[in-house]
């Protein structure tokens, strides 16, 4: 098998296609993943995918998901894309999809083409192709996820669980630079409530100003060793503070409330409730001023796969077959539903076009090189893993 042919993938198509998905706002609100805008940019794809042969159901969450191929293989493989991105923020036109030159190449340019929309649309029409081809021997699912941005595994839960089997291999499309990304961090945020006594700021004695205390916390966590060897590829485990608020919202008063917000950020096979009891440890040596409560936030698994393992060798597999070598490997900081895809028994990356610098940022753009290279790894890897 070479490169896909014109008429097997139609790049015009995808083009239009992504353009069209930029165009339907999806953000993150927070309703999360019952934000109406995001399930009714589902109901828009599965309106999509039913024009083009491929119907699905709906799950307790409003994912999408269509399975394509026998019930009874032994192979299956997963592609998880997703419905949600980030706000439009300070970004000009984020919803025009307008075709725009990035130093003389064609790139669409839109709030999540970089980050999710663009992986979409290339696994919409790797994955319409490869249901008309119809040559199949393993089981396909694509799956459309109701999150995308939330930090937490809630959706990709219920879609393994409404499907009732976990794939042998997955992909989470997301824009990696068309890299496979074999490691990726995982996450824990932790909550942690300071709680004092108010007072007026005129006769500070009087009270006990909850700020000192979350001043403390910071200055005790800051110290903390973070255990365990730093990884190869990865570096070094992290504690960050990403927010802090006091009450009450009051002139002149006290504080008698602090709330912070820690992200951790876990190396592969860090477990996170050993993580979570130092972090409470920690905060108990603070002297009885204070009471200080902690408790677990959203978290993600950590994930690392081999170059070796059956996925990376079927992704290589399918590159060769198109006359191309093999993606290059990727480690990330961020955390999506590898780790959890890998935990429940399928081995997973995250994988897609688009690149990852460009996420969040004001000008989010997706080279239309990129996106079609995109969409025919994802065509190949169906081809090489499920085809006859």
């Amino acid at each position: 098998m070479t490169r896909i042919a014109d008429n097997e993938l139609d790049h015009v198509e995808l083009v239009s296609l992504t353009q069209q998905l930029v165009r339907i706002p999806s953000p993150q609100t927070e309703l999360m993943e019952a934000e109406p805008a995001v399930q009714q940019f589902i109901a828009v794809c599965a309106e999509i995918l039913a024009d083009r042969g491929l119907s699905g159901r709906r799950d307790r969450m409003g994912n999408l998901l269509i399975e394509i191929g026998p019930s009874s293989a032994d192979q299956a493989l997963i592609i998880m894309a997703y419905a949600m991105n980030h706000p439009p923020s300070a970004m000009a036109d984020p919803f025009s999809g307008a075709l725009v030159d990035r130093a003389g190449q064609p790139a669409i340019r839109g709030r999540g083409v970089a980050e999710q929309k663009g992986a979409l649309a290339a696994a919409i029409i790797a994955v319409e192709q490869a249901h008309r081809k119809g040559e199949l021997a393993g089981r396909l699912v694509f799956a459309l996820s109701s999150a995308g941005e939330t930090g937490r595994h809630d959706a990709a839960a219920s879609i393994l669980d409404t499907l009732g089997y976990t794939p042998t291999l997955g992909i989470v499309a997301l824009g990696t630079d068309n890299r496979v990304t074999l490691g990726n961090k995982g996450r824990l945020d932790i909550e942690i409530a300071v709680y004092g006594q108010a007072a007026h700021s005129s006769t500070p004695w009087a009270g006990i100003n909850a700020i000192d205390g979350a001043r403390k916390v910071l200055d005790r966590l800051e110290a903390l060793p973070l255990g365990g060897e730093d990884h190869p590829a990865l570096g070094k485990a992290t504690l960050t503070c990403t927010r802090i608020e006091s009450f009450p919202a009051a002139t002149h008063t006290i504080q008698n409330e602090a709330r912070l917000i820690f992200d951790r950020r876990l190396l592969p096979r860090q477990d996170p409730q050993h993580v979570f009891d130092e972090i409470t440890a920690a905060l108990d040596e603070i002297d009885g001023t204070w009471r200080i409560e902690a408790r677990r936030g959203p978290f993600m698994y950590p994930c690392e796969i081999s170059g070796e393992g059956k996925l990376f060798r079927a992704v290589r597999s399918a590159r060769a077959a198109m006359g191309l070598p093999p993606p290059e490997p990727l480690y990330s900081h961020g955390a999506l539903d590898a780790g959890f895809l890998v935990a429940r028994g399928c081995e997973a990356a995250m994988w897609g076009p688009g690149r990852m610098e460009l996420f969040h940022s004001d000008e989010e753009y997706l080279l239309v090189e990129e996106l079609s290279l995109g969409a025919e790894d994802y065509f190949a890897l169906i081809q090489s893993y499920l085809g006859r």
